[in-house]
């Protein structure tokens, strides 16, 4: 009896050392039901409460399952004509993916002294379980269908990307950053900043980083003129506290994919709004959009004028990876003597430009996608033009950038360095643990914890100090 209540029964081998790998399956079923469930709860709450529902549970539900697949990016047919539906709402795309990460990620670790991974590979198959059951749910008649195949391997794809990320994210970053330091190795030596790809990385981020508030600022600034103008609110509106909690949410779930084309509008190709239609600071061509807050917020059409000032945001946005490759030039990287020439720093900051282009045409073309046949197969950024904005700005910022801050720092050595990242960095991480900590405290006011309980709340109030 003692060697049995004293062996460790749960890390046992044999036949019960596989319980691991169940667990890590379940871990995977558990983290795509969440996602799921997210999704659902909202659906059918809002079905409870609109009076005179067209369609029944079944259709709320087949209606939860359609926006789980769009969040992974897997497009589904609507009504009988079968009008493809391909936006994907990347915000249920971002939780999904994270929440994902950090499940693999706790697999991995638990098993970082077994060999294999059949862990993580479980926790994937756990998740394209469920998929597999959405899909199955789906695929019937009715006024949402997937398509079997290909929304499987789409699910399937960013589920796998997600379980690497969580997995093995620091080997991923560390190869990336190998490929792009043998990439700039290749150049001629007077041009080659030697031991720069995690500068290069570093400034690419930056640029990104960048854009997005750029996007942001963008979709603010068009909602206070929204707001400011006469024509009234959308007719969307009218249909009681059920249609307004129903647009309300869908225009929350695709505010990532508002910010993306605010960003796109300010890098000057600005997105399509349909066929023969463009909103851009140089000039906006309207046709018929459907009544949504989120399309009310596009500007009136006709020439740009003043609004060609947005410009000037991806402008700003080059100026920090300047400074990031300018302070980088001058301290020498990978045990090179001496800082970068100057062909070297410019060849760093057109590497990074490169870099955020290609990141910009690859969340352009997520961000967009069709919302019926016809005239609305296409809404949102063009790839390619997007891409080929964001490294031509960047480029034209921040390689002079750059090169001026070489020529400062080498010039006044007693200087101090215009830009530390990781004070930056560590700042950034200070304001968000005292947001998250503001935000708890307001929570647990709001759902009445603490009250009564004076320790709790002054513990809760230190925490948050």
């Amino acid at each position: 009896m003692t060697q049995l209540t004293g062996r460790p029964i749960l890390g046992a081998p044999g036949e019960l050392g596989a319980r691991p790998v169940l667990s890590a399956l379940l871990a995977g079923v558990r983290t795509a039901l969440l996602g799921l469930c997210a999704v659902t709860v909202p659906v059918l709450g809002l079905w409870v409460v609109t009076p005179n529902a067209d369609a029944g549970a079944s259709g709320a539900l087949r209606l939860a399952a359609a926006l789980w697949l769009l969040g992974h990016g897997a497009p589904v047919l609507r009504g009988a004509a079968e009008a493809p539906l391909s936006v994907t709402p990347l915000l249920l795309g971002l939780l999904a993916a994270a929440q994902l990460s950090r499940a693999a990620g706790r697999v991995a670790a638990r098993g970082a002294g077994r060999p294999g991974r059949s862990g993580v590979r479980a926790v994937w198959a756990g998740y394209c379980a469920v998929a597999c059951a959405v899909v199955a749910q789906c695929a019937g008649a009715g006024e949402f269908r997937a398509r079997v195949l290909p929304d499987l391997a789409v699910v399937a794809l960013v589920a796998g990307a997600a379980v690497v990320a969580g997995a093995r994210g620091r080997a991923v970053v560390a190869g990336v950053t190998g490929l792009l330091e043998r990439a700039l190795a290749r150049l001629p030596e007077p041009a080659r900043p030697t031991g720069g790809a995690v500068a290069v990385r570093v400034a690419a981020q930056a640029a990104g980083t960048g854009l997005l508030a750029a996007g942001g600022l963008v979709l603010a600034g068009g909602a206070v003129l929204a707001a400011a103008s006469t024509s009234g609110a959308p007719g969307v509106f009218d249909g009681g506290p059920a249609a307004v909690a129903g647009v309300l949410l869908v225009s929350l779930v695709l505010l990532p994919n508002a910010v993306l084309w605010g960003a796109a509008y300010a890098l000057g190709p600005g997105f399509a709004a349909g066929e023969g239609a463009v909103v851009s600071p140089v000039r906006t061509v309207l046709g018929p959009v459907p009544e949504f807050p989120l399309f009310a917020l596009f500007p009136e059409p006709g020439a740009g004028g003043w609004r060609l000032v947005v410009c000037v945001l991806p402008a700003l946005a080059g100026v920090v990876p300047g400074l990031v490759l300018g302070r980088a030039a001058v301290l020498g990287q990978g045990g090179r003597p001496g800082p970068w020439p100057p062909a070297a720093t410019a060849a760093a900051a057109v590497a990074a430009a490169l870099l955020a282009g290609v990141a910009a045409a690859g969340l352009g073309g997520l961000s967009g996608g069709a919302l019926a046949a016809g005239r609305m197969a296409w809404l949102g950024p063009v790839p390619w033009w997007t891409g080929l904005a964001a490294a031509a700005w960047t480029a034209v910022v921040a390689t002079p950038t750059a090169l001026l801050a070489r020529f400062r720092l080498l010039r006044e050595p007693g200087v101090r360095v215009p830009l530390v990242p990781r004070a930056l960095a560590l700042r950034a991480h200070r304001w968000a643990l005292l947001l998250r900590a503001r935000a708890h405290r307001a929570v647990t006011r709001l759902s009445g914890l603490g009250v009564g309980t004076p320790g709790a709340g002054a513990d809760g109030a230190g925490r948050a100090r």
